[in-house]
């Protein structure tokens, strides 16, 4: 019945409470008239019977006394108008029935002993004893049938059944409208809810239709409403957002089962598989592994189900749909969902640009970028592992030291374009000519490697000159230009008995130095008795020297004088050279270190040391640049096209307030013709600021007097190779004076170098020679001795 009651709507709910109610007050009255009315017939047939009886009894007292039954039966006649009398019986003193009257086949009791008054279904019986002066003289009893009386109240019962049911009726027909007036505001405000619920538009409101309680609930509905829907606007608006930045998130995220069936996946993740997310759900992350990876993510799955604690990461390989390959930088850990299920949240980065970024920057750190060979860094790590391979297993490998010669003149004649391409070119050249286990390698500039390994000194000869026949065959064009370029090579073994991977280059690079000193465009083996590289290994010995030398102050300067010969002496005048003071404070000479210096690029370092320390010197020393007339300095060829060479003597000239018209630089004429526009250059910079310029060792090239003229210096110094055999050597006497001669019809003064003795210098003076140095004039000397 409840849940009968339960399915029905709220109109139907209150029709059923109206109809259920009235009909349970009819019920009730029903019962209620009922009850009373026959409580009532029965009282009212009691009592008319009782008082039937009692007058019975009063008439018939004389009856019974004088035992006169027809007397007795006379009164008893008198009850035949009573219609539901069923019988009248008179009784004695003594119990016994005196007379009666039946009706409706009623028989009176034998004897009145135990007779009362009492009802019996549809009947009722009365006992009205007989008394004459208090005493009992005998009695009357009485039955009467109530069914007529009781039918009558029963047709009044259902008369008045009729009016209350159409009463009833009609008062239902008049509450009717009230009802579905309570009724119809409750079921749309149902209507709405379950409309807001199904399709969620909390957009809807219902309609208010009064201000009872029933407005107060709807109102409340709406404010309600009103909350939700701005609460339901955020949490969407927040939905989207995370939902944009898990789809969008440029990272694949995977939700995984422990066996890795995806679960779910961002849509970018989606893109990036090439798939759609509804396709890759239920597919196994390992269906795109890539195959040579499929054994590391297992192992990774199994650490991260190993240890749920931590963040786990991995570089892997994913291959797309299409076939590309991706790599991934993996980040996964175990989560539990809300029924305490463990899944696998796996979140791909995609690395591949990184990846492939890196793995450039690392061929580019171990490969030259004009060649695509491997670089000098590599190239040492190459030779320090066969070198280690080597003192292991006694096995026999070669380095070949190779640098091209007449390089510089395709550089000098086309430009650097062209030496670049030419290197290009050339080290593909190499390549074709070697082994594909031997290492090819640019060392810099125009110098190459190979690293043969497994390879006799025999089968590297051969190698070798089939290197340089390669290169020799080669012809390089430049636009309408076109070049012969030669190589020289040097080979140095690789064995147990070697040293380490530096020692290894030493010695092939000490090799192709002899093998270039030889006349170029050969090959030279390294063999420890060689003198010329004995040498050469020298030399590459005092390139750490010097380096330490600069940064130590280990060098110190001197100063050998420079005298006029015609006229009296001025002022101070000197060279200025240095020297070496070893860790025993012996004083190396410089011809110990320069070739050294020229060779490995440390000269123009050791220029600048000479010059700071040289003006340090004059600008500290008091009144040592009162009695200075002039102060040579010697420049390197490396310093000369050193693009900020200039900046920095400016510098020092400013630094140390020194007169520009008390230096003079002296540079060798091979230095000034090997790069003569420049070296013009250079000299008009520093002329233009009063500097003056010594052009040493005049007379040992062979075009001295063709250049001259395009080189504006001040002094010439007359090679000593001329000076020192003047007084025996008619040839080295004609040249003296012809370079004399020729520099004073330029307005330059000349300075004779290796003046050893007196006839040297009276001879000198008689050729009209400006300046006399040298050993017999004075000797060098450290600058505070001059």
């Amino acid at each position: 019945m409840s849940r009968f009651f339960s399915r029905l709507s709220i109109k139907g709910k209150l029709f059923s409470i109206a109809i259920t109610s009235s009909l349970f007050s009819m019920l009730l009255a029903l019962v209620i008239l009922v009850t009373v009315n026959v409580t009532e017939v029965k009282r009212k047939a009691q009592s008319d019977l009782m008082a039937v009886a009692s007058l019975i009894a009063n008439r018939s007292v004389a009856a019974v006394m004088f035992d006169d039954a027809n007397l007795a039966k006379e009164n008893l006649v008198s009850l035949n108008n009573l219609p539901d009398l069923r019988s009248a019986c008179v009784y004695t003193k003594r119990g016994q029935l005196f007379t009666s009257l039946d009706k409706q086949s009623a028989t009176c009791p034998a004897v009145s002993h135990g007779l009362r008054n009492y009802f019996d279904k549809l009947s009722i019986y009365v006992y009205q004893p007989m008394r004459l002066d208090d005493e009992i003289v005998g009695g009357i009893f009485l039955s009467s049938d109530l069914s007529a009386a009781f039918w009558r109240e029963l047709q009044f019962v259902g008369v008045v059944l009729i009016v209350l049911f159409v009463a009833l009726s009609i008062t239902f027909l008049l509450t009717a409208p009230l009802l579905n007036r309570v009724a119809k505001p409750i079921a749309q405000l149902a209507k709405t809810a379950q409309k807001v619920s199904q399709e969620h538009d909390y957009s809807l409101r219902a309609a208010k239709h009064s201000n009872d309680e029933m407005g107060i609930l709807v109102d409340a509905f709406n404010g309600m409403l009103d909350t939700v829907e701005i609460q339901n606007k955020a949490l969407i608006s927040v939905k989207n957002n995370f939902q944009a930045l898990y789809d969008n998130n440029p990272t694949m995220v995977f939700n995984l089962d422990m066996q890795g069936q995806i679960i779910s996946v961002n849509r970018f993740g989606a893109r990036q598989l090439g798939l759609s997310v509804e396709e890759l759900q239920g597919c196994s992350i390992f269906n795109f592994a890539h195959p040579e990876d499929i054994s590391n993510c297992n192992q990774f799955f199994q650490i991260c189900r190993n240890h749920p604690e931590q963040v786990h990461k991995l570089e892997s390989r994913i291959i797309c749909r299409n076939g590309n390959i991706i790599w991934a930088r993996e980040t996964a850990r175990l989560v539990k969902d809300e029924n305490n299920r463990s899944h696998l949240l796996l979140v791909c980065e995609d690395i591949t640009e990184t990846r492939r970024l890196s793995e450039k920057i690392a061929y580019q750190a171990s490969h030259d970028e004009l060649t695509g060979l491997v670089n000098r860094r590599q190239f040492d790590i190459h030779i320090q592992n066969l070198v280690l391979e080597a003192q292991a297993n006694d096995s026999h490998h070669v380095l070949c030291y190779l640098d091209l010669d007449q390089f510089k003149i395709v550089n000098d004649t086309c430009g650097h374009l062209a030496g670049d391409e030419l290197l290009r070119q050339l080290g593909e050249v190499l390549r074709q000519q070697v082994r594909r286990m031997d290492i090819l390698a640019r060392l810099g500039g125009d110098e190459f490697g190979i690293l043969m390994s497994y390879c006799s000194l025999e089968q590297a000869i051969i190698t070798g000159e089939k290197l340089r026949n390669a290169v020799c065959d080669f012809q390089f064009a430049w636009e309408s230009r076109s070049f012969n370029i030669g190589v020289s090579i040097g080979i140095a073994p690789i064995n147990r008995a070697c040293g380490n991977a530096v020692d290894v280059l030493k010695e092939a690079d000490a090799a192709c130095y002899a093998a270039k000193e030889k006349g170029r465009n050969r090959v030279h083996i390294f063999s420890p008795d060689d003198e010329e590289l004995t040498l050469r290994q020298g030399e590459m010995q005092w390139v750490e020297k010097i380096r330490l030398g600069i940064e130590r102050d280990r060098f110190q300067l001197f100063g050998q004088l420079i005298v006029p010969i015609a006229a009296n002496r001025g002022g101070l005048h000197f060279e200025t050279l240095i020297r070496y003071r070893d860790d025993q404070d012996k004083v190396i000479p410089p011809g110990a270190f320069l070739p050294a210096a020229e060779r490995y690029n440390m000269a123009s370092p050791l220029d600048r040391w000479v010059i700071s320390r040289l003006f340090q010197y004059l600008a500290t020393t008091p009144g040592f640049l009162d009695r200075l007339e002039m102060c040579s300095v010697n420049l390197s060829g490396l310093s000369l096209s050193d693009q900020a060479m200039l900046g920095f003597i400016d510098e020092q000239f400013r630094k140390w307030q020194i007169p520009t018209h008390k230096i003079c630089f002296e540079i060798t004429e091979t230095a000034a013709i090997s790069n003569l526009s420049y070296a013009r250059q250079f000299i008009d910079s520093l002329r233009q600021k009063g500097c003056s310029f010594s052009l040493d060792d005049f007379g040992s090239g062979l075009s001295s007097f063709a250049y001259l003229k395009n080189l504006p210096v001040d002094y010439l110094k007359i090679d000593g190779l001329f000076v020192k055999d003047i007084l025996d050597d008619r040839v080295d006497l004609t040249m003296v004076k012809a370079i004399n001669e020729v520099a004073h019809v330029m307005g330059k003064k000349t300075i004779a170098e290796f003046v050893e003795n007196q006839n040297i210098f009276d001879l000198l003076q008689t050729l009209g020679v400006n300046y006399a140095q040298g050993y017999g004039i004075a000797k060098p000397v450290p600058l505070r001795e001059l």
